[in-house]
């Protein structure tokens, strides 16, 4: 299996929402914000290819927004970058065969769309892609509760069940996927969140989503105020990190400027930290 890390679009959220319980004091030292209290984050993607296919994890936030928006949510570059991150691989839109979605919030699934452009209504990008997204998380999108409904992407569910395409796993395999990808439930950021396990030479690898968008959420007790059950991610996190500690593995960023991925081991304290660190994610099985 070959795995390479994709950048998609950047963004500058508030750093208060992005460190919900914790002080801007102290989040301040590990991500500098800027004069309107913005933190940078990236939107990466996980790029696989196996047996032939060409598998993603995630599509990042993509440049769906029109300009109004795209200013109002900190969204840097008007072009559609993962697009970019593809073609510099050599591979196209139609290349793509199988998409895996940890949920359907915009800043995780709008690089589904094509570029905004004026007086055009919304489509996919991405033309013969099969999609893989757990049934909770979809019924959560397709019935957003009012305090998230503004995470979701207004008629993306129509346009993915219009394809036939779409595979809602209840398990911890996909059928598209196969054996080489293991999924597990995540509830403390949204409903039904997938996990992906990536079975490598080197380790699993694990897409930790938003449970662990990027390095400064390795520590356990920080949350994101964007979280639903801030306490069950609490758990969820040290679960996690635990067992990717206890198997040598790696855990994949989506939302680190910085870091792409990391191996975890305990500090001499007990915290779980990175012994390892990669900017950017190039490996060949």
């Amino acid at each position: 299996m070959i795995l390479r890390s994709l950048a998609g679009n950047s963004q500058r959220l508030d750093g208060g929402a992005l460190f919900g319980n914790c002080p801007r004091a102290l989040w301040a030292r590990w991500c500098a914000p800027d004069e309107l209290n913005r933190v940078e984050t990236t939107c990466r993607a996980l790029l696989a290819r196996d047996r032939g296919r060409t598998v993603l994890l995630e599509t990042g936030i993509g440049a769906f927004f029109a300009p109004k928006e795209r200013q109002r949510y900190g969204v840097h570059e008007e072009e559609h970058v993962l697009l970019a991150s593809l073609a510099q691989s050599g591979l196209d839109v139609e290349d793509v065969d199988v998409i895996v979605l940890s949920h359907l919030h915009f800043d995780h699934a709008g690089g589904l769309l094509r570029a905004w452009r004026a007086d055009e209504p919304p489509a996919l990008a991405f033309p013969r892609a099969h999609y893989v997204v757990g049934r909770e998380a979809w019924e959560r999108a397709c019935r957003p509760h009012p305090r998230d409904r503004a995470s979701f992407i207004p008629g993306l569910t129509d346009l993915l069940r219009a394809t036939g395409r779409l595979e809602i796993v209840d398990g911890p395999r996909s059928a598209l996927l196969g054996d080489g990808f293991e999924l597990a439930v995540s509830h403390g950021h949204t409903p039904g969140m997938l996990l992906t396990r990536v079975a490598t030479p080197r380790g699993e690898l694990t897409f930790a989503a938003d449970l662990i968008p990027g390095l400064p959420w390795m520590r356990v007790p920080i949350t994101m105020g964007y979280d639903r059950q801030p306490e069950l991610v609490v758990d969820e996190k040290r679960a996690l990190l635990e067992r990717t500690c206890a198997e040598d593995g790696w855990l994949f960023f989506t939302h680190d400027p910085e870091v792409a991925a990391v191996r975890v081991e305990r500090d001499a304290e007990g915290r779980f930290v990175a012994r390892e660190r990669l900017d950017a994610l190039a490996w060949d099985a």
